[in-house]
């Protein structure tokens, strides 16, 4: 990114950069086929749990002003707008924990105020909302993103690992509250008598933990010894969100001796029902807000504003790491913009805003990674196998691999053809040759050059930069809402065993934390 704090040049530049590659964007996704799906279907229930889950503590937060429906609501709504005229679309938007803790600092002061109560709170919100968008506005007019250049790796990754951190806090904080009596509920029910409620802590512990464990595994599916590379390929990308199923599964088994509540289930307002739309009509009660109010609303939209900068970016740099070697250009400060726009468009509607979200952007590019990895192997792969066929020798095979690579790579209008090839042959590959020959002219067979084993030594990292991913798991989270029924049946417990999987599954490669981990290796062992 060019740091420049010329007014509207950065804007200008990101737009000019982005609409170069615009094209390419959507058909590079529909190229994939359906593969795209498992990059998809994994940041969807990255995105639509957590968001679930922050609904349900707005809820109890806000004494149901708003919910689960307005999270979801917002969520989808940010996502499709970003990813279709947004500029970063590796970016992944959604209601963020730091949100939901605004919020419900902001609820508690409205209702000890008699001039705004429950009642003006969305209202007043809504001029929190205005005054974010226009800090927003100015904060990516005067190019302030180009100072997210001069952050070094350790502050964005700190910033990755606190979120991590808190994703684990919730779920530890989750899984206590199973052994405890939630709030607003009848005492005097079965489910709440001292035996039932540790049955359910433990059958919660169970369920959590299962889903982490196999879920962690799953994912490492196509290094097992077992099964066929299909089997093993079609776990690995869908294992998790299947693992999400199984266990709700699993928590159907108690018998019907056990008491209806048991185990504790997400909970969330139907969104037919006549009273789901009042906050949606918010904008007419925004003129009923107290002038003195409006103009205070500048305090808490300036922490936000703030909160929304660093966060947003710090997101969109993530997943942008320098060893992705993402070929497109980046958009912080247009993308910040689009952000104002968004948080006003949520203010007027009654919705918490949605910004950049971690660890689900660097999540979204890693699957993405793994996909574009994947599509690249099975062209190597096949290209191998039929130049063993014609009895190539090693020279040729690596040759003809090399071609194959580049024929995959698509040129960008405003540039040349990647500059990344695939990585040098190993060296006991190359004695193996040479022990037969002149390993240039000598054929090559599987016992020298195990097509399987030594093709993932040979690709570089690389990542497949799309909108098709962003845009159909948006969509899949706005589907949630008129699937709130099926959504009620999943235990409370499996939500807690994956924001578990979502901070543990975030550490690879950030480097502050594998540095930590080396702290605590043996010397001898520190580089294997």
């Amino acid at each position: 990114m060019e740091e420049t704090f010329v007014p509207l040049r950065g804007i200008k530049n990101d737009l000019r950069g982005r609409l170069m590659c615009y094209k390419q964007d959507w058909t590079g996704g529909f190229r994939a086929g359906f593969r795209i799906l498992a990059p998809t279907t994994y940041i969807f229930f990255a995105s639509a749990i957590p968001v679930i889950s922050f609904g349900e503590q707005l809820e109890r937060s806000t004494d149901g002003v708003l919910t689960a429906v307005q999270t979801l609501v917002s969520t989808a709504a940010c996502g499709i707008i970003h990813s279709i005229i947004g500029g970063q679309p590796l970016l992944i938007l959604g209601v963020a924990e730091p949100t939901v803790i605004m919020y419900t600092f902001m609820f508690n002061f409205a209702k000890e105020q008699k001039d705004l109560g429950p009642k003006l709170f969305l209202a007043w919100t809504g001029w929190v909302c205005v005054w974010t968008a226009g800090l927003l506005f100015l904060l990516a007019i005067l190019g302030a993103c180009s100072i997210i250049n001069r952050f070094t790796r350790v502050a964005g990754e700190l910033f990755g690992l606190l979120i991590a951190m808190l994703f684990m806090q919730q779920a530890i904080k989750g899984l206590v509250e199973e052994f405890r009596i939630p709030q607003r509920e009848d005492t005097s029910l079965a489910e709440f008598l001292p035996s039932w409620r540790f049955a359910n802590g433990m059958f919660a512990l169970v369920l959590s933990f299962g889903l982490l464990l196999t879920a962690l595994k799953s994912r490492k599916a196509r290094s097992w010894r077992y099964g066929s590379g299909s089997l093993r390929g079609f776990i690995a990308d869908y294992g998790v969100p299947l693992m999400v199923l199984v266990w709700t599964a699993v928590s159907y088994i108690p018998t019907s001796s056990v008491p209806k509540g048991i185990p504790r289930r997400l909970f969330s307002p139907n969104p037919w029902s006549p009273g789901a739309y009042e906050n949606w009509t918010v904008i007419k009660k925004m003129l009923d807000v107290p002038v003195l109010y409006i103009i205070g609303a500048f305090i808490p939209a300036t922490m936000i504003a703030v909160l929304y900068y660093f966060d947003h970016s710090v997101a969109s740099q993530l997943a942008q790491q320098k060893e992705f070697n993402l070929r497109k250009p980046s958009s912080y400060h247009y993308d910040l913009l689009l952000l104002g726009f968004l948080t006003l468009m949520c203010g007027l509607l009654g919705i918490p805003p949605s910004n950049g979200v971690i660890p689900q952007s660097p999540m979204h590019t890693k699957s993405l990674a793994t996909l574009k990895h994947q599509l690249l192997r099975n062209k190597l792969v096949a290209t191998a196998r039929k130049s063993m066929r014609k009895n190539a020798s090693l020279g040729q095979l690596y040759g003809n691999m090399q071609e194959a690579y580049h024929q995959m790579q698509t040129p960008l209008i405003y540039q040349g053809a990647s500059s990344l090839g695939l990585n040098e042959l190993k060296e006991s590959t190359i004695q193996a040759a040479s022990s037969m020959g002149n390993y240039i002219d000598a054929p090559v067979d599987n016992t020298v050059f195990d097509v399987e084993k030594e093709i993932d030594d040979l690709l570089p990292v690389e990542v497949k930069e799309q909108r098709l991913s962003n845009i159909l798991q948006a969509i899949l989270v706005g589907a949630c809402v008129a699937a709130m029924p099926i959504l009620k049946k999943i235990p409370t417990s499996v939500l807690w065993g994956y924001f578990a999987f979502m901070a543990i599954e975030s550490l690879p490669g950030n480097q502050f934390w594998e540095r930590i981990l080396l702290l605590f290796t043996a010397p001898s062992r520190r580089f294997k």
